[in-house]
């Protein structure tokens, strides 16, 4: 009979779940509140200063295109040299202090500016360093200790919607925003600094071996698992298939989110039912983390990537013309549910394709390639609804968009890439 392996060496609970507690967070304030829940605020921008649609979404659009790549890419770098609790330290701060100062703005380039600086706070605090963090602490249980992790993203969608419209009712738009950016600041500070460890050996040789146990469970060891570089790795073919599925799954699901208010809106709804759609939607993404996080470590997850990605581009179809309540609620479940795979699959697939050395920049370049779909494709959206004032055909290029991301992702190759000196020695 075989006896079950404690999560560390004395027998105590393993560290790294503290550390899926300090990533939840994160991801429930910078992903969850912030990408979720300030489109939520895009109504206020137009009918108090004016803005037009497109550019309610041009702020983060320019944000990642000008600062968001080029950091990106030194946020993959300096998590893999100096940690991701530095760099996560450096995020926050970035998140909270430009919302403060968003209470004050008055002009739209102060807003774009705010913007640059909300970005270089997502990409530093956001998905790269908490999915590395995650990798490096997990191995045998990666897919589910992800799947809670992303739960923090998925319940700070759910409660940034209803909470964001009752604050800005209550306080204004703009105090509103500053009580989130303070909010931030005293959470999120405090974790960084007394929970978030970067590796297992910043707690010591116990943790360490406690991780090496984890990774003998599945009859694997560190020595053996993939440990392609980033040059290897980017002349292959699983990289840019994993890269172009997600940009256009993921932008699908940016431009969802950024003009599903303004749309509930345009079809007759109040703003509050709007918020309660959006809700809905993300509540429904709940479940889809927690059992995709199982579902990633008993089966391939590139065909689990496929199958939600499948759905997340036809349910948008459901938009199209002046849909019905049913529509809408199956549209907010199927989508919410199948979004549950988006962000959490594709650190797991990357690092089962190329191992954890240098996953920090292959994140950070993967997550970079997808964030320009995630805020062009919500610009682009806005680009046709200001030119025609529907939303149809912009619902429909998304749609398509999505079903090809699918299709991308399933032509990953199942076999994991190999560096030169593991070719070698098969050889």
């Amino acid at each position: 009979m075989t006896s079950r392996v404690p999560d560390d060496s004395a027998g105590r609970l393993y560290y790294g779940w503290w550390i899926v507690v300090a990533a939840f967070l994160n991801l429930f304030f910078v992903v969850g509140i912030i990408f979720y829940g300030f489109p939520v605020f895009y109504p206020y921008f137009v009918e108090s200063l004016g803005f037009t649609r497109a550019e309610v979404t041009q702020g983060f659009f320019l944000g990642f295109l000008f600062a968001g790549l080029p950091f990106g890419i030194l946020a993959g770098t300096l998590i893999d040299r100096i940690g991701a609790r530095l760099v996560i330290l450096v995020g926050v701060g970035l998140v909270g202090i430009p919302l403060l100062l968003m209470g004050w703005m008055n002009r739209f380039w102060q807003f774009e500016i705010l913007c640059i600086a909300e970005v270089l706070g997502y990409v530093l605090a956001g998905p790269i360093p908490n999915q590395v963090l995650i990798s490096r602490w997990f191995s045998r249980r990666r897919g589910r200790a992800m799947g809670y992790a992303y739960l923090g993203l998925g319940l700070g969608g759910v409660v940034a919607p209803l909470l964001i419209n009752y604050l800005a009712h209550s306080l204004g738009w703009r105090h509103a925003l500053q009580l989130l950016g303070a909010v931030i600041l005293f959470v999120l500070f405090p974790v960084a600094v007394w929970v978030t460890r970067s590796c297992p050996e910043e707690l010591g040789d116990d943790c360490e071996r406690a991780v090496k146990s984890e990774l003998a469970l599945k009859n694997i060891s560190v020595e053996n698992s993939p440990s392609v570089r980033v040059a290897e790795a980017v002349r292959s073919r699983s990289f840019w298939l994993i890269l172009g599925g997600s940009t256009l799954a993921i932008g699908t699901i940016g431009a969802v989110i950024q003009h599903f208010i303004l749309f509930i809106k345009d079809v007759g709804y109040s703003a509050t039912t709007a918020a309660r759609f959006s809700t809905i939607l993300l509540a429904s993404s709940l479940g889809g983390r927690v059992i995709v996080g199982y579902l990633a470590d008993r089966f391939r997850r590139t065909h689990i990537m496929t199958f939600f990605y499948f759905l997340i581009g036809a349910s948008v179809f459901l938009l199209v013309g002046s849909p019905s309540p049913a529509a809408l609620w199956s549209f907010a479940v199927i989508f919410g549910f199948s979004m549950g795979a988006d962000y959490m699959l594709i650190p797991l697939v990357t690092a089962e394709c190329f191992g954890t050395v240098a996953l920090g920049k292959l994140l950070a370049l993967i997550i970079m390639g997808y964030s320009i779909g995630q805020w062009a494709a919500p610009w682009i959206v806005g680009r046709i609804f200001d030119a025609r004032h529907s939303y149809d055909l912009g619902w429909e290029i998304i749609a398509i968009a999505g079903i090809l991301g699918a299709a991308t992702i399933y032509a990953v190759p199942s076999r994991p890439v190999e560096s030169p000196s593991e070719r070698t020695v098969r050889a």
